[in-house]
């Protein structure tokens, strides 16, 4: 699938409603799961234009750093540190409006201002990945984001449980 991303619309939400097409149909490619959710990060980032995107795999005790679009990121976060840890602790989505306001930020880019962070989970409830969006804007984020970013995270689900 060589297509070229095209989102339209003025507001937040048009943009997410353009852009959940194309994110279902890159999810029915047949490629390996990884190359799928790359091209769904950059799908995410350049879509939506924010400044950085990714996952973090659950492996032991730690997050670790899978595919992402953007500057270079940390490769490993601990359990129940920093947002993405937190995500993982609690299994809720974390919306930071401020980096520098939430205890324990583990600043990979000083650049991030604002950041939403959401849990991804296997058919069991546990947590296996957290999908990371970072922007260099102050409150950035609100409950639009997280209404159309938590489809986008079951259609990461569904490509990562094979479904």
């Amino acid at each position: 699938m060589s297509e070229s991303l095209h989102v339209t619309g003025n507001t937040r939400e048009e943009q997410y409603l353009s852009l959940l097409p194309q994110i279902e149909a890159l999810a029915k490619d047949k490629a390996a799961k990884w190359a799928v959710l790359g091209n769904i990060m950059a799908a995410l980032k350049y879509g939506m234009n924010f400044f950085w995107v990714g996952l973090y795999l659950v492996k032991d005790e730690h997050l670790i750093l899978g595919p992402f679009q953007g500057p270079v990121a940390c490769t490993q976060i601990p359990f129940g540190k920093g947002v993405c840890g937190a995500a993982w602790k609690n299994k809720k989505t974390f919306i930071v409006q401020d980096v520098n306001d939430f205890e324990g930020h583990i600043a990979c880019s000083s650049a991030t201002k604002s950041e939403i962070v959401l849990p991804i989970f296997d058919k069991n409830g546990e947590v296996i990945m957290t999908l990371d969006i970072d922007s260099e804007l102050l409150t950035n984020f609100n409950e639009t984001d997280e209404k159309y970013l938590m489809q986008v995270a079951g259609i990461i689900e569904q490509v990562v449980l094979g479904e």
